[in-house]
């Protein structure tokens, strides 16, 4: 798959892919919204606008209210590829994505997942 074809796939058709994951290991949807909203700076109400929408990732991450300033703090390997190590900037913030929706399934606390 190319670049922009990533780029174009709607943030709604892999959506279910984070709240299935997360459930499969005792987590909440509640949770995996609380996670996005904070990588992105959106409320619940403008979260799920941009899934009724079928928004693509680029946009998604393009026109998001406010990317959460610490989010250089989301490290580490998703699919053999450390996030921090990622060139281009959509595709870093969409491995930030998927390491906290990994970090949310792997049992780790709200507390360290938003880095607080």
């Amino acid at each position: 798959m190319t670049k922009h074809r990533i780029y174009s796939v709607s943030v709604a058709s892999v959506y279910p892919h984070y709240v299935a994951k997360a459930a499969k290991k005792g987590r909440t949807k509640q949770e995996v919204d609380e996670v996005i909203c904070w990588l992105t700076g959106h409320s619940q109400q403008s979260l799920d606008d941009e899934l009724a929408k079928g928004t693509n990732f680029e946009d998604f991450f393009a026109h998001a209210p406010g990317m959460n300033p610490v989010r250089s703090l989301v490290t580490g390997l998703i699919c053999g590829v450390r996030v921090e190590d990622v060139e281009e900037p959509v595709m870093q913030e969409i491995r930030r994505l998927d390491k906290l929706i990994d970090d949310l399934a792997r049992g780790r606390s709200m507390e360290k997942i938003l880095r607080k």
